[in-house]
C-alpha cells in the first residue's frame, strides 16, 4: 500500500476574490474566464481600483493543484503537495492551511526573501472567473523542491499545467515525472487554462517528456484548443496521444470520459452557478480520491460531476471539510 494518494506539485497562491461586472473587467482591461500573469504593482493597481466592492473572501489558499490534493485529502485519501512559500504573514497563513487539513508537504523549503504568491479572483455575475496571478516566490518553484521519496510512495503524481510559465517551475515539473515513471507511479496532469495550451504548448510537451500520461485533465476549450479541431471525434484523437485516458469537463453538461477503451459522456447536476473559481479543481481532487480509493472510472466522473457542482453553487474555490464528508456520505453511503 502507497502512503499517499496523489503528490502534487504546483503554485502556492493566497487568494482575493471580488465580485465586478463585465463592465468593470472591460473598464480594467482584464480578460475574461482566464488566468493572467501580472506583477505586483499591476495587482495592486486592480485592488486599489475596486475598492468598495464585495470582497468575499478577503484571504483564502489557493492554486490549482493545491485545492485538488485538498480535495482528495478531505475525501480520506491522504496527500503530499510540494510548492513554495516565502518566509511571510500569507505564508504562514498558506502553510497553517495545509497542516489543518492533514495535507503533508515540503517543510524544509521557506524562502526568507521575496513574497508568497497571490491570485485576485474577479468573479462576474454569471459565475464566470477572471483571475490575475502574481506568482512571487512560486516562481522559483524548483526541482530542490521536490521529496523522491514521497513521490514513489503515492499512487498518482499530479502536475498542474501552470508550472510551464516558469523556467524552474518547468524543470520541476519535469522531474517530477521522471521520478513518478521510475518509481511506477501514475502520471496525471491538467491543462489548467486555454491561455496555457495556446502560448505554452511547447513546455507541456516537455512535462510528456515523450511519454503518454496516465490520466490528463481538461476543460472543453483547452481541448478543442490542443487539437486545433471542434470535431469530437479529432480531439479524442489528439488527446489520446498524450494521455492513456482522460476527463474533458464541460460545465453545465458534465464530463466526457475516456478509459483508454470507451468514451462515456457523464452528465452534471443542475444547479445555479455563482462562483466558477475551483471547478475544475475540485473536479480533478474528486475525481482523483474515487480512483485511489479503488472506485470504477464513471463513478469517479460521476461523483467528480457532483463535488464540482457543489463548488460553482457557492463562493469559493474549496468547500469545507464537513461539506465534503456530507457529499461522501450521500454519495457512497
Amino acid at each position: 500500500m502507497k502512503k499517499y494518494g496523489v503528490y502534487g506539485l504546483g503554485n502556492a497562491l493566497v487568494d482575493t476574490e471580488i465580485q465586478v461586472t463585465d463592465e468593470d473587467l472591460a473598464r480594467l482591461g482584464v480578460d475574461k474566464g482566464v488566468m493572467t500573469l501580472v506583477d505586483e504593482s499591476r495587482q495592486q493597481e486592480l485592488l486599489e481600483k475596486l475598492t468598495g466592492h464585495l470582497v468575499t473572501a478577503s484571504r483564502a489558499g489557493g492554486g490549482s493543484a493545491a485545492n485538488s490534493v485538498l480535495a482528495t485529502t478531505r475525501f480520506g485519501s491522504p496527500c503530499f503537495y510540494s510548492c513554495r512559500v516565502a518566509d511571510d504573514e500569507d505564508g504562514n497563513f498558506y502553510l497553517s492551511e495545509l497542516e489543518a487539513a492533514k495535507v503533508a508537504y515540503n517543510r524544509q523549503r521557506r524562502a526568507a526573501e521575496g513574497d508568497t504568491g497571490r491570485c485576485l479572483v474577479l468573479i462576474s455575475a454569471d459565475g464566470e472567473r477572471s483571475m490575475l496571478s502574481y506568482l512571487g516566490i512560486s516562481e522559483t518553484l524548483s526541482p530542490s523542491d521536490l521529496v523522491p521519496a514521497a513521490i514513489g510512495d503515492s499512487q498518482y503524481l499530479y502536475i498542474e499545467g501552470y508550472l510551464v510559465t516558469s523556467a524552474s517551475g518547468l524543470e520541476a515539473a519535469v522531474s517530477a515525472g521522471r521520478l513518478a515513471r521510475a518509481a511506477a507511479v501514475k502520471t496525471s496532469m491538467s491543462f489548467s487554462d486555454p491561455g496555457i495550451v495556446e502560448f505554452f504548448r511547447a513546455e507541456l510537451e516537455q512535462i510528456l517528456d515523450g511519454q503518454a500520461l496516465d490520466l490528463l485533465f481538461c476543460n472543453w476549450a483547452e481541448a478543442r484548443q490542443w487539437s486545433g479541431s471542434e470535431d469530437l471525434g479529432v480531439i479524442v484523437a489528439a488527446l489520446g496521444k498524450i494521455a492513456d485516458r482522460f476527463a474533458i469537463t464541460q460545465g453545465a453538461e458534465g464530463a466526457l470520459l475516456f478509459d483508454g477503451e470507451t468514451l462515456q459522456q457523464i452528465p452534471a447536476p443542475r444547479v445555479t452557478a455563482v462562483d466558477t473559481n475551483g471547478a475544475g479543481d475540485m473536479f480533478a481532487g474528486a475525481f482523483l480520491y474515487a480512483l485511489t480509493a479503488g472506485h470504477p472510472y464513471p463513478v469517479a466522473g460521476e461523483f467528480a460531476n457532483r463535488a464540482a457542482a457543489q463548488v460553482v453553487s457557492r463562493f469559493g474555490p474549496r468547500l469545507q471539510a464537513r461539506e465534503q464528508q456530507a457529499l461522501l456520505r450521500e454519495y457512497f453511503g
